[in-house]
């Protein structure tokens, strides 16, 4: 896979004069859609910004929420798609978190599909959108998508075509015919790829379309369908709409539908001070700009928890 940034950011960001090395990493794990963006802009600007030193990994957001709860991986930042995936640490590991973005999701297709024609014309509207879940419902269409067990995409994109059949009047059984007739939470289905594989597999041709985030559209160039906010699941307004629908996964866990939100926080006391550096660094005007120009639609940064446990650096980046 070829990574990409917005090339003006890194311009910018190559003649800003380098910070005197501070002592600490900011060790951070993030939801897997957030790589280009973690790895290629944020990571580097931070470091040049602040003199600590930053290193990463991906993964979907409730895959790394469990390894951070059993101590399989420690990092000093968890950046999840959602709340939940943090909220479930508590109150061991944080106490807090701050949203600030948001990214709807997207139907990314490769342009070399033999729909691609019908997928293209469905995206510039000289089709309808009800034909696009015809298409992902038609046998042999290779559709990939992520773990609901594991990544909050995967749980959303499923809680999508489920509204849309409703909200697009679709035939019944529409997301049965998409997904499959067995246990939509499962994850043994031919579909499922994990969250870091599924653009590159789209890109490499062994996929004919998948699901997205518009942020991972942008940055990758991706050919994609957007959806109406609706059913995209990018507009906090609508969260009202989108808990209509939920996903009962296995082990009786309920998924209601919920708006999909960038939330960042510190976990534990190791490298603390790196680790509230990169949080602030995040939530500052330049880290929000990177994000914009990223694909993200900016929320105004709100505080979820005690505020008693915020670094102080991260407070003087909240809205006042």
């Amino acid at each position: 896979m070829v990574i990409t940034a917005p090339i003006g950011l890194l311009a910018t960001l190559a003649l800003a004069v380098p910070a005197q090395a501070a002592s600490g990493t900011a060790d951070v794990a993030y939801a897997g859609s957030l790589a280009n963006l973690s790895e290629k802009v944020i990571g580097p600007a931070f470091t040049q910004a602040t003199g600590f030193a930053y290193q990463g990994r991906g993964a979907g957001s409730d895959a790394l929420s469990q390894e951070i709860a059993s101590g399989e991986i420690t990092p000093n930042v968890f950046e999840s798609v959602g709340g939940a995936p943090i909220a479930a640490l508590e109150p061991k590991s944080t106490s807090w978190y701050v949203q600030f973005a948001a990214s709807p999701l997207v139907v990314a297709y490769n342009p070399s599909s033999k729909y691609a024609s019908e997928l293209h014309a469905i995206s510039i509207g000289k089709r309808p959108l009800k034909d696009l879940f015809a298409l992902l419902s038609k046998r042999g269409f290779r559709l990939g998508r992520t773990d609901p067990s594991l990544d909050p995409q995967g749980a959303t994109f499923i809680e999508m075509i489920e509204l849309a059949q409703h909200v697009l009047h679709l035939p019944s059984g529409t997301t049965h015919a998409i997904l499959g007739s067995g246990a939509l939470g499962g994850s043994t289905s031919s579909e499922i790829f994990d969250e870091t594989a599924l653009e590159p597999r789209l890109e490499a041709g062994q996929l004919d379309a998948s699901s997205a985030y518009l942020s991972q559209a942008v940055q990758l160039h991706l050919h994609y369908i957007k959806l109406p906010t609706s059913i995209d699941f990018g507009n906090p307004a609508d969260a009202s709409a989108y808990a209509k629908v939920s996903l009962h996964l296995p082990g009786g866990i309920v998924k209601h539908g919920k708006p999909l939100v960038v939330d960042i926080t510190t976990i534990g006391t190791t490298d603390a001070s790196a680790a509230a550096a990169f949080v602030a660094y995040v939530l500052s005007p330049a880290g929000l700009a990177a994000y914009k120009a990223g694909g993200y639609t900016l929320l105004k940064p709100t505080l979820f928890g005690a505020r008693t446990g915020v670094p102080t650096s991260v407070l003087g980046e909240l809205p006042s």
